[in-house]
């Protein structure tokens, strides 16, 4: 359940951010936070990661609700059993593509603001999915294996 909560609190963080960007920033303005380096620019972004099949909003949409079922099913099956970094990992992707679904479906458009200048614009539902799956990745090859272990070494005994 504690997931669960947590993933519906990044949702409402994520989509206070982009209304306070949307309700007070013009389309195309930015804003320097350290010149050059970092500026916040208020883009709107119809496509997916690198505004790649841009244009294809239904598709997207339909694609990140069936992977997005697919983790709350699974996190709903772990609620009870699953490693904690599993947990968090599945609950910060999930958070993310609810994220940027809502724009999909409300706006027809996923709007992004956070500019490093030397990578393509993005938001915090973005850095959520990819916090979420360095996070899976180190689960998955760092801790899963011990966990492995561990059982494998209780059935031998």
């Amino acid at each position: 359940m504690y997931y669960f909560i947590a993933i519906l609190a990044a949702v409402i963080f994520d989509q206070a951010v982009k209304f306070a960007i949307r309700t007070n920033m013009d389309l195309h303005s930015s804003i320097a936070v350290i010149d050059g380096i970092f500026h916040i620019t208020y883009i709107q972004n119809t496509g997916a990661a690198f505004s790649i099949l841009s244009g294809h909003t239904y598709g997207l949409i339909m694609i990140t609700l069936l992977i997005t079922a697919g983790i709350l099913t699974y996190l709903y099956k772990l609620r009870k059993s699953g490693h904690w970094l599993l947990m968090s990992s599945l609950s910060l992707i999930v958070a993310g593509g609810i994220g940027n679904i809502i724009d999909r479906l409300m706006l027809g458009y996923v709007v992004d603001f956070f500019d490093l200048r030397v990578w393509p614009i993005f938001n915090v539902a973005d850095v959520y999915v990819c916090t979420g799956c360095v996070l899976l990745i180190l689960y998955v090859f760092v801790i899963e294996p011990k966990l492995n272990e561990k059982k494998d070494y209780k059935n031998v005994q």
